[in-house]
């Protein structure tokens, strides 16, 4: 398959969402009554390009930008690593603030990737196997659904596997992770209906998995 300027975008997105969701995700807002990573707004949006990979190019080609998202992710953690172990140059006073925002404890970045994997394959899976049932219909009932299902396993498996036995957290914790991922899906449901409908238009293509293996580890 001959990739196009525009599946380059769709894809390119999608792993810019992802790496930018880990280094904001350090910081904690306060959404009113509960207080949440920053990266909780920006995340669900690679569950969205996440749907349009395999609602338009078929889950086939999602599940390469799935793994190079992975690969991507893991060369930068490990050249923030490297830099950070670098001695400091004198007189220079961010080496605490870059531990703090870039370094990560090896358990944080398991459940990262663990999540990432679980989440991201179970979503574009879900999402095609219900584009057949559907016989390519309601396309909101599709990309909520997966989302459901994709965005729960991942914070389920990340926040239990980065944060058990620490005091703040609860299971309302991941409850309150999953709704607000949620809840952006939902929001943005129509802003995803005219971006599947320009690339069906422009691309020509409307791929069904009829024929798919959907093992994740099957990328060539």
């Amino acid at each position: 398959m001959k990739y196009s300027f525009r599946f380059v975008i769709v894809a390119g997105l999608f792993i810019v969402c992802l790496l930018t969701a880990n280094i904001v995700g350090v910081k904690f807002a306060s959404f009113g009554f509960v207080s949440l990573p920053a990266a909780v707004i920006l995340f669900p949006f690679s569950y969205i390009f996440g749907d349009v990979l395999t609602e338009v190019y078929g889950y086939k080609t999602a599940r390469k930008v799935i793994w190079l998202g992975f690969g991507c992710n893991l060369i930068f953690v490990i050249f923030a690593y490297f830099a950070q172990i670098l001695p400091p140059a004198v007189g220079w006073e961010g080496q605490q603030a870059y531990e703090t925002i870039i370094g990560s404890t090896w358990r944080i970045l398991a459940a990262s990737f663990l999540g990432y994997i679980v989440g991201e394959f179970s979503n574009s899976f879900i999402l095609a196997r219900m584009k057949i049932l559907t016989r390519g219909r309601w396309l909101w009932m599709r990309t909520i659904s997966s989302t459901l299902v994709g965005e729960g396993l991942d914070t389920v498996i990340f926040l239990i596997v980065a944060y058990m036995g620490m005091p703040f957290f609860t299971p309302i914790v991941i409850l309150y992770h999953w709704t607000a991922k949620v809840l952006i899906e939902v929001i943005l449901t129509p802003a995803t209906y005219r971006v599947v409908g320009y690339l069906k238009k422009k691309e020509d293509i409307d791929t069904y998995d009829y024929k798919t293996r959907f093992n994740p580890f099957l990328i060539r």
